[in-house]
């Protein structure tokens, strides 16, 4: 294959990905074009690229998931080639075929491995071929399937064939539930592939899920950059990553890694490309899927290898020989990842779509950000929660680990919910530091996680925070009216001023006996306290409390309430004292009124299982809303019946918004 110049790349497709691939082209002296829908139009990748085409508005057939408008703003750019990044179009054959036909390059493997690999039916079937190790595994119609019902080696597994990333994937454990769980499963992978077929596969209980980083060039070399173990997941999506596998023997791990060569020899496999597997507890493993595009964790591998896999994915499209030997790749150290998403691990990790109102990156050596973000911003509910990575990297795991808390910690993301605080809780789990995790550690241990996290917020000092959530609405006022110098006077204090600060519904008495210039002394919550200014810069807060040096983040969200970071905990402040115009105080009604059933979050109606007069039970599903690529069931709290259905499928909805009425 002959080489191809690249000067100009489009990257098809948003948030940190799309941020990334740009970074490495413009490592190469390669301009970027991004590409975003309306409400992208300040977006981080927008900004960082050195141009911008607009895909308009519209639910995403329309923006990131139209081929020909994607075509047409890389030939309008004068683009070389396109950088599909991952999810979208990645691993689109369609994509590639276009691309091809109108002579720009595509960054990734050719249509024929694409589809081979997309349909995990047809990659099942080659592995096979080739004496891959696979589970159990039925294929067929959904009334094919229902026949064998009865000799189903339960629990097993209904899989999108088209699908990836948990979506269209249910564990059935029973032939009662089979039906139902085809059909959800196969309108889900309708609904995000195109494709809603979908097929049974043995289900392995306790399995360890492990993958191995491929890279292939156009001259017959094939390699493995080692493996990644991404066990831990919610909802069959992954949340952390971790290289070397802390499983594997040093037996295991070559055979692992030389059977992904293996087959990506078999296929004629070229680029970046990840082959994943299952492992049980004897270690025996499984092919489990093919992905043919850059992984979310591919920075894992990155930081233990030092390759930049996106510069390599680009020096293959060009038709150039890798840089790299087998021999070669000499993995330091170990490295950790964990996904960062607006989720709510306290409910069910449902999206928490929003603003964020303040946002600080870390600075810890060995630490690495890959974020769609990088400040105050909304979170759409029309994509991926994910808002960024964390990567880690040390000498060993325990150190990696040890990193990864202390980063976590300095890691700010204020104004929504998010599951930072949960990930702290995972990696300082004594199961998970002994390495005693499978698939299901967070359905498992899901209770524990919670009330550690409970118990992290309850062991700090609500004086404290009371007191820096004072300090700071003292400096926000004093800046609004003298920016020039913070505590040029005391303004705002007056001596024995009687106050009560509400800190996440706890209500913290506070005297002030004493200020002057910087320095004010007082009680709260009956115990006395001193407090010294000593800097102040927008959303980082610096004082000495008590003789003790503290760094708190601090910013207002759209209820004129503060959000106070303390010890990497988001804590919410008000003063009682002030009223507050946002919140309804004579208000009596109860948001819990069971009878009225609201979304959990914004969303679109695809589904309503009831008509007006029905009698329903409890755990009945009712209406189904999707947001942020999850449907969420709105279920019956109880025997009832449906007075009144108020949305219709296809209607866009909020969470304020009342959905059904039940009598």
């Amino acid at each position: 294959m002959n080489s191809k110049r690249i000067n100009k790349v489009l990257v098809a497709n948003r948030g940190e990905i799309a941020v990334r691939v740009i970074k490495t082209l413009r490592k190469l002296h390669i301009a970027s074009v991004a590409i975003f829908a309306d409400n992208d139009a300040n977006a981080l990748h927008r900004r960082l690229a050195d141009e911008a085409y607009p895909l308009g508005n519209g639910p995403l057939k329309d923006t990131y998931l139209n081929i020909r408008k994607i075509i047409d703003a890389a030939l309008d750019s004068g683009a070389d080639a396109i950088h599909p990044g991952y999810g979208f179009l990645s691993e689109s054959p369609e994509l590639v075929e276009a691309c091809e036909a109108s002579n720009l390059i595509f960054i990734g493997p050719d249509a024929t491995s694409m589809r081979l690999m997309g349909n995990k039916i047809e990659a099942r079937k080659v592995a096979v071929k080739h004496g891959i190790p696979v589970t159990f595994g039925l294929m067929g119609s959904h009334e094919e399937i229902l026949q064998m019902a009865d000799t189903l080696p339960y629990p097993v597994l209904i899989k999108a064939a088209a699908g990836g990333g948990g979506k269209g994937m249910h564990i059935v454990w029973d032939k009662e539930s089979l039906k139902p769980e085809m059909e959800r499963a196969s309108r889900e992978a309708e609904k995000y592939f195109g494709d809603g077929t979908v097929f049974i596969e043995q289900y392995i209980e306790r399995p360890r899920h492990i993958e191995v980083q491929v890279l292939a060039d156009h001259h017959g070399n094939v390699i493995h950059l080692h493996e990644r173990e991404c066990t831990i997941q919610r909802r069959y999506q992954k949340i952390i990553e971790e290289s070397p596998s802390p499983t594997l023997t040093e037996e295991k791990r070559q055979q692992i890694c030389e059977t992904a060569v293996k087959l990506c020899k078999a296929i004629g496999y070229r680029n970046a490309g990840t082959v994943e597997f299952l492992v049980d507890k004897d270690l025996n493993f499984y092919f489990l899927e093919m992905n043919t595009r850059i992984q979310v964790e591919h920075p894992v591998t990155e930081m233990r290898t030092g390759i930049d896999i996106v510069e390599e994915q680009i020096r293959i499209a060009r038709g150039k020989e890798m840089g790299w030997t087998q021999e070669a790749i000499q993995p330091q150290g170990h490295a950790i990842e964990l996904r960062i998403y607006a989720e709510d691990p306290a409910n069910g990790f449902l999206p928490t779509p929003g603003k964020v109102t303040a946002y600080h990156e870390p600075q810890v050596r060995g630490a690495r950000v890959d974020s769609s973000i990088d400040g105050t911003c909304s979170i759409s509910e029309a994509y991926d929660p994910m808002i960024a990575k964390l990567s880690c990297h040390a000498k060993d795991r325990q150190s990696a680990i040890e990193t990864a808390q202390h980063a976590l910690k300095d890691f700010i993301i204020q104004g929504l919910t998010t599951n930072k605080a949960y990930l702290w809780e995972v990696i300082k789990n004594p199961d998970f530091i002994d390495n005693k995790i499978d698939t299901a550690f967070c359905s498992t241990h899901q209770e524990a996680l919670l009330n550690a996290l409970n118990e992290s917020r309850n062991n700090l000092n609500v004086n404290d925070i009371a007191i820096s959530f004072l300090m700071f609405d003292f400096c926000k006022r004093q800046v609004e009216q003298q920016p020039e110098n913070v505590w040029e006077q005391i303004g705002y204090w007056r001596y024995h001023m009687q106050l009560t600060v509400d800190v996440e519904g706890k209500r913290i008495p506070v005297s002030i006996c004493a200020a002057e210039a910087g320095k004010i002394k007082g009680k709260v919550g009956g115990m006395s306290f001193s407090v010294e200014f000593v800097h102040y810069d927008t959303h980082q807060l610096k004082i000495m409390l008590n003789g003790r040096t503290e760094t708190v983040y601090c910013s207002v969200n759209d209820e004129q309430k503060t959000i106070v970071n303390f010890h990497g905990l988001n804590f919410t402040c008000f003063r009682t004292d002030q009223l507050n115009d946002t919140l309804d105080y004579a208000s009596k009604e109860s948001v819990n009124d069971k009878s009225k059933m609201v979304s959990p979050m914004p969303g679109k109606v695809v589904k309503i299982n009831v008509k007006e007069g029905d009698e329903v039970n409890e755990g009945m599903v009712m209406i189904v809303v999707e947001a942020m690529k999850m449907e969420n069931n709105i279920v019956a709290s109880g025997n009832a019946k449906v007075k009144k259905i108020l949305v219709t499928e296809g209607q866009m909805v909020d969470n304020k918004m009342q959905l059904i009425e039940l009598m």
